[in-house]
């Protein structure tokens, strides 16, 4: 798994959904590792592989909007990381230290349209 990374060694991994990725990161260099070289049981590869293909429910991706219950998809996921990177802290060597990186998606483009519709005021 080591030599994936970027780094010459790391013990500090992020678990993280996007498109198109695995769920396990390397935090300082951002490589994302490829589950099936990352040592933990299939059934929770299973399980992070489930998690992520769920990633982005929130977001109507024609409109760069958020659908109408996004912010609650969204926490839903975040829950659902936490409770799958206490998992893989488990089960992973104590010699590595894991964080969770939750989705904001939804968060920030609130944020931004707030902006978008202050500023047409002027």
């Amino acid at each position: 798994m080591i030599d994936q990374c970027k780094c010459n060694e790391t013990y500090n991994l992020r678990v993280e959904a996007d498109i198109s990725a695995d769920a396990i990161w390397c935090n300082r260099c951002r490589t994302n590792f490829c589950i099936s070289q990352v040592p933990l049981s299939e059934e929770l590869k299973s399980e992070l592989a489930e998690w992520i293909s769920t990633y982005g429910e929130w977001i109507d991706w024609a409109n760069d909007a958020i659908v109408t219950n996004g912010f609650e998809l969204e926490e839903i996921h975040n829950q659902q990381g936490l409770k799958l990177t206490e998992k893989v802290k488990k089960e992973m060597n104590p010699k590595y230290k894991i964080t969770f990186s939750p989705s904001t998606f939804a968060k920030r483009h609130a944020n931004k349209e707030e902006m978008r519709v202050k500023y047409e005021k002027y």
